[in-house]
Formats: C-alpha cells, structure tokens, sequence
C-alpha cells in the first residue's frame, strides 16, 4: 500500500498561484483557479478497481482504510465533473498477481466500451517471473494493451530487483513485443533504473510519479540523488517522465501548488517538452487533494509556458506515445 497512498521553474503568476491556493484553502474544488478549456486533456494514470473482480493485498494495510471500496468508471466521470479529459490510459493497481488476468480481461472490455474514454491499459505483471513471457503473449497483440508495471517501492520488494536477470530479459521482451514499462520505484534506486533501461534500448520506458520525489523531503542528500537518478534516465531517448502522483506526498490541507513546483519544474526541463505528459492518479491523489486540486495546481505551475508546452504535456505527448485513436 505504501506505493500507492505514500508516493508522492515555478512559472506562473502569483495571482494565479494566489487564486489555487485560495481554492485549496476553501476546500471549493468545484470552481477551478486555472481555466485552459482550448487544451484537450489525456490523463494516462487512471485507477480504477472493483473489488468483486480483483483482490488488493494492499487494501488490508492500515494506511489503506479510506481506499476500501471499489472505484468504477462511475466515480472517476463523477471526480473529473468540468475537466476536459477527452481520453485516458488505466494504470494497473497492484492486484494479487493471480488476477492479473483478470484484471488485462476487464480493462479491456472498458476500452472496448463506445461510451467509455478509456483508450489504453497498462496491465499488471510479475516482471521477476519466468512465466512472465507466457502471460503476457495473451495480450501482446491487443491494440489496447500498451504496456506493464510492476511497482518496485513495495516495502517486500528487494533493493535491485529490477536488475536481476530474469526482470531484465522480461523487459526486454516487452519491447520486443512493441509494449512499454512504467518504472514505479523508490528514489534513491533511480540510478538501478537507469541501469535497467541502459540495457533494454528498445524497450519504451515511463518514469511515473515524477521518479516519487517527496515533496516533504528536506535532505539534500536524497535531493541530489533523485536528480542525478533522474538525469540518468532522462539521458535516454526511450524514456518519458510522467507529471502524476507528487501530490500525494505534500502535506494534507496545509499545501500549496508552490509545494509542487520545485520537482515539477525540474522533470519537466530535465526531461523536455516532448518527453512528459500528465497523469491524475485518482483515486490515490485523494489522500492529499481531489483531483481538480491536484489538476488546477499543476495548471497553475505551467500557467506561463507557452501553449504548444501545455498542449504537448496534457495532450499530444500521450497521444504519440501510446498511439491513441
């Protein structure tokens, strides 16, 4: 559970930083501080989860208490009321490895749905398993299947692992087959993610969460080592930065979008304007923020880059990169 309820140049006007703020404050997340509406938005990090489909070991740990309910396309349409989100790709959300299954079965058959906006699905899969290359040959050939994650800051899953042999060759794989690989791991273990992508070339490789940088953190040691860890990846043309998650790190009630901005402002220049793309990761951003907060507030962030930014990192970079229709 830690992954999902702990993950966690400032640009815009400090009116605009002003009005967010106040919006936070008030708890009025009905009424945006930053209005963009000529921008079409993809958001590339949708959870959902039913639980009489899927078991979530993760629910059963204490932090997870609020997240014990099932979250179906119903309540996402419901969380996102006023946003323009023409398109999304669901994100896996660390089920019982034996439901992988059932949990690609399910995705796609919303992708499948005319009146759905799912558009993609980043599936589930045991990465340091042998039997991994059996699995996901059922779903290869699916054109909305575009990728796996396997999340690595789980607290049982070892320091390294994503170097071992068999995760290594299993990735590779994925690209063989034309899939990418969302990298979901602790900070400080960025640079054995960079060593992992050094040796898949062909592989897409996606960074979630801005690489987890937790806006609380104050050491400037574990500062420094998320940025070198980041530069390494971002030296790689396969890899892209996804500007999700951060906000689940700030503190609840008591932040503000100029919390953000700092790491924010950082991938998005490390990684450049054709190589981010934003992720809401609802429902797990609610633990600090609802979605239009978190929405709003990274809308205040690059209020004042230029539109052609801004439309690449809410729109045409994921449409690119996941070749949506």
């Amino acid at each position: 559970m830690n992954s999902f309820v702990s993950r966690r140049h400032f640009l815009a006007s400090s009116a605009a930083l002003g009005a967010a703020a106040a919006v936070l404050q008030s708890g009025r997340a009905e009424e945006p501080a930053v209005k963009d509406p000529a921008i079409p938005v993809v958001d590339t990090h949708e959870h959902l989860w039913d639980l009489s489909r899927l078991r979530l070991p993760w629910l059963n740990q204490a932090r997870a208490a609020n997240f014990r309910r099932s979250y179906l396309p119903k309540d996402y349409d419901e969380a996102t009321a006023g946003i323009n989100i023409v398109k999304t790709v669901y994100m896996e959300v660390n089920c019982d490895p034996a439901d992988h299954e059932a949990e690609a079965d399910y995705v796609i058959k919303l992708c499948q749905s005319p009146n759905s906006r799912m558009r993609g699905a980043v599936i589930g899969g045991s990465l340091q398993s042998p039997k991994f290359a059996d699995y996901i040959k059922k779903f290869a050939t699916n054109p909305h299947v575009k990728g796996v994650r396997m999340i690595l800051n789980d607290p049982d899953r070892p320091k390294g692992l994503c170097l071992e042999r068999t995760f290594i060759r299993n990735v590779q794989y994925l690209g063989e087959l034309g899939l990418s690989y969302d990298i979901c791991i602790r900070p400080a273990e960025l640079m054995d993610a960079a060593r992992l992508i050094e040796q898949c070339p062909r592989t897409r490789f996606i960074v979630d969460h801005c690489g987890n940088r937790d806006v609380q953190a104050t050491d400037v040691k574990s500062r420094l080592a998320w940025e070198q860890g980041m530069k390494a990846a971002a030296a790689h043309d396969n890899v892209v930065c996804k500007i999700s998650g951060i906000v689940a790190t700030a503190r609840p009630k008591a932040w503000q979008p100029s919390d953000l901005e700092p790491a924010i402002n950082f991938c998005l220049d490390t990684f450049g304007p054709d190589r981010v793309f934003f992720g809401g990761d609802w429902p797990v951003c609610t633990s600090v923020a609802t979605y239009r907060q978190w929405f709003d507030a990274l809308t205040s962030i690059v209020r004042t880059r230029s539109p052609e930014f801004r439309r690449k990192l809410f729109h045409d970079n994921a449409v690119r990169f996941y070749k949506l229709t």
